[in-house]
């Protein structure tokens, strides 16, 4: 049997993931890291079902759109057209994701003078 564990953390203005595995009936064992705007889907799949999805939301009023535009371009490396839909959904029921996802995301967004808040979905 092999178990293995994923991570993510926001590190030198980055985000990174990471998995560690070891095999149960020998002494073999492995540690993979790696970073990007967006983790692969397995690794973001793990932490969503151990952890449940975080929830990105703005915390006042509207903001121009443009600095919205703007940090969702410089976090995720995003197209102007996938950055509107996001600040679309963004201004209308919030961005779900890891909560490093999210919490990356209010970075860069509080860099740029917006205000936003991060909480667990369930209790947002």
């Amino acid at each position: 049997m092999t178990t293995i564990d994923v991570g993510q953390f926001f590190h030198g203005g980055r985000m990174r993931w990471g998995t560690e595995g070891r095999c149960a009936d020998c002494p073999n064992g492995w540690c993979d890291e790696d970073s990007g705007p967006v983790a692969p889907e397995h690794i973001r799949q793990a932490l969503l079902r151990a952890h449940g999805p975080a929830l990105l939301r703005l915390s006042g009023d509207a903001p121009s759109l443009v600095p919205v535009l703007q940090a969702l371009r410089d976090a995720r490396d995003l197209s102007l057209a996938e950055a509107r839909a996001q600040a679309t959904r963004l201004a209308a029921d919030g961005l779900l994701g890891t909560l490093v996802e999210m919490e990356v995301l209010a970075l860069f967004l509080r860099g740029r003078g917006v205000e936003v808040t991060v909480a667990p979905a369930s209790t947002a």
